[in-house]
């Protein structure tokens, strides 16, 4: 007997709401969470809601959650990143299918991080997007370096004193969360929440994370890559202000703020803006929603897939 399966039909990409028009994240522990038509539903010992995952960019699950089978079916077909978090920090992530069949921006990002010169060109105006009215075009890595790390100081420092909080530097324990001071607690929270977000915007452009210009040689490089151009401007201020009168949840209230300002100043749709002009100069690029592949050739760059080739090419 043929199993009917329940719930609404699969939505097609070009349905599906496009990753700058999303909602940030929403965070769920000590929950159960499965699917119920085109939605989640979230229950724990306060009654159930349903989440329209479709609208999220990534769901930030804590500790004691159990998500069901159906439900990251859903999630992985609208292409929702799925981020799990120990207690405190981040432990594994898991992205859903990219918004776009095409992988012009991947292959762009490709291109552009094998060739030395390419490289520099990206990383260089990562560094300028930091430093505006500035040139920093003659500048070498270890020179963006050293000028990023005194600005970053920088902002530590007038930011301990704006909200009268102890400064001794970043130092954090990923194994024990409560070890750290408010402010390194705020900064590690408020950090886990954009190295998420990036991530989610990375996959769902269909970019890869492993293929950064700064960091190198680790899974989620351009998710720092992309993190670090917005770090000293959304994490570090709010991460001080929640450490003037620090709660029993600092955690907790650094991600509700965390949220209500990636929304006020719409990050996601500044990091896909950005996306696009650190890899094709904003150029416009082409959006596949159908599931064509094709085949690479040398010369005319690429040829059906799907076809018999050889019987007309002399090859029999």
């Amino acid at each position: 007997m043929k199993r009917e399966i329940s719930g609404a039909p699969k939505a097609e990409l070009q349905e599906l709401p496009q990753i700058k028009e999303r909602m940030s994240f929403i965070y769920l522990e000590h929950c159960v969470i499965n699917r119920q038509d085109s939605a989640i539903s979230v229950t724990d010992d306060r009654g159930t809601v349903q989440v329209p995952v479709a609208a999220l960019s990534v769901l930030l699950l804590g500790p004691g959650t159990n998500i069901t089978h159906r439900a990251m079916e859903l999630i992985g077909d609208v292409g929702t990143s799925v981020l799990w978090i120990g207690e405190h920090g981040v432990r594994f992530y898991a992205s859903g299918k990219p918004l776009t069949h095409s992988a012009s921006l991947l292959l762009a990002q490709a291109e552009l991080v094998t060739n030395i010169r390419s490289r520099l060109g990206v990383a260089r105006k990562m560094y300028q997007m930091r430093f505006a009215g500035e040139d920093v075009s003659a500048m070498t890595m270890q020179q963006l370096r050293g000028k990023e790390g005194a600005r970053v100081r920088k902002v530590y420092r007038q930011n301990a004193l704006k909200y009268n909080v102890e400064w001794n530097g970043r130092e954090f324990d990923p194994d024990d969360f409560d070890a750290g001071t408010a402010v390194n607690q705020a900064l590690s929270a408020g950090t886990a929440c954009l190295y998420g977000l990036a991530h989610s915007v990375i996959a769902a452009m269909g970019c890869s994370p492993g293929l950064g210009f700064v960091h190198t040689g680790h899974e989620r490089s351009f998710v720092y890559d992309v993190a670090d151009l917005y770090k000293a401007e959304f994490v570090i201020p709010l991460a001080f202000q929640m450490a003037e009168e620090p709660s029993e949840d600092i955690g907790g209230d650094m991600r509700r703020a965390m949220r209500d300002k990636i929304a006020k100043e719409h990050l996601l749709e500044r990091m896909v803006k950005d996306i696009h002009y650190l890899l094709l100069d904003n150029k416009d690029i082409e959006v596949s929603y159908t599931d064509i592949v094709n085949l690479w050739d040398e010369k005319k760059g690429c040829v059906r897939n799907g076809v018999s080739y050889g019987k007309d090419e002399g090859l029999e």
